[in-house]
């Protein structure tokens, strides 16, 4: 793995999520973005037009999802996410098609990292519960 990489792989364990309402994990499902893709930043409006592209290919899949916000715990950089109930498989399939390093999955209420274009292992991340928090609405300004 290149040094580079490192420290992305570890600031992705340390990511929290922001919600507008609890979602049940009774069910898997998976977290999704399409902003930054392959750890690339890129600007609100490339960002923007990414996401879109990704609600639209969710849309398509004709399946229950919803809008979070993944984020580092200092707040300083946040992506619009998608909470997708797909199984592993499509949702890193997913998750590659839009060049994304990594997405997230739920299963038992089980948080995990699972990457798509990096070379790593799956990680165990907890309890997804105790990485989120409740918000009002969802922070307009993201990466």
């Amino acid at each position: 793995m290149k040094g580079s990489t490192l420290p992305l792989w570890q600031a992705y364990q340390d990511t929290q999520f922001l919600l507008t309402q609890q979602l049940s994990i009774d069910s898997s499902f998976a977290i999704i973005t399409a902003h930054n893709p392959l750890g690339q930043i890129m600007t609100p409006c490339q960002n923007r037009l990414l996401d879109r592209k990704l609600q639209y290919e969710i849309e398509s899949l004709s399946v229950p999802y919803r809008a979070l916000i993944g984020t580092a715990a200092d707040r300083k950089h946040m992506e619009k996410s998608w909470a997708v109930m797909l199984s592993r498989q499509e949702a890193i399939k997913l998750g590659f098609k839009f060049n994304q390093n990594a997405i997230y999955f739920v299963d038992e209420g089980d948080l995990y990292l699972v990457p798509c274009h990096l070379k790593m292992a799956e990680v165990s991340l907890g309890k997804f519960i105790a990485k989120t928090q409740l918000v009002n609405e969802l922070p307009e300004q993201c990466d």
